[in-house]
């Protein structure tokens, strides 16, 4: 019913910048937060970045001031714009989309896309 899609991801040198993307598809009535998380190997998946409908974002603070997250409603998509990359940040990106479907307008429901590559290495 539902496709959450990331792209964007790739191999950058420390201090470079990538843009990643997220696009919901499918069935949606409406679509609440949408956020970026991000798990390193042998580590715990965490929050990067997340957005409301209505534009309220919140960071996590390795990324503060580094990573620029928004969204367009119009096409339901999200997107993450990383400037000043580190090796820390290498790991796979997930994008999470908190929404309601067409014909279930008192449920809510998340999903979570594939997860996109991000590795940062000299």
């Amino acid at each position: 019913q539902v496709q959450v899609v990331e792209s964007g991801g790739g191999l950058v040198q420390p201090g470079g910048s990538l843009r990643l993307s997220c696009a919901a598809s499918g069935s949606i009535f409406s679509i609440n937060t949408m956020g970026w998380y991000r798990q390193a190997p042998g580590k715990q998946r965490e929050l990067v970045a997340q957005i409301s409908n209505g534009g309220s974002t919140t960071y996590g603070d390795s990324v503060q001031g580094r990573f620029t997250i928004s969204r367009d409603n119009t096409k339901n998509t999200m997107y993450l714009q990383m400037n000043g990359l580190s090796p820390e940040d290498t790991g796979v990106y997930y994008c999470k989309a908190v929404l309601k479907l067409t014909g279930e307008l008192y449920t809510t429901r998340q999903y979570w896309g594939q997860g996109t590559q991000v590795t940062v290495t000299s």
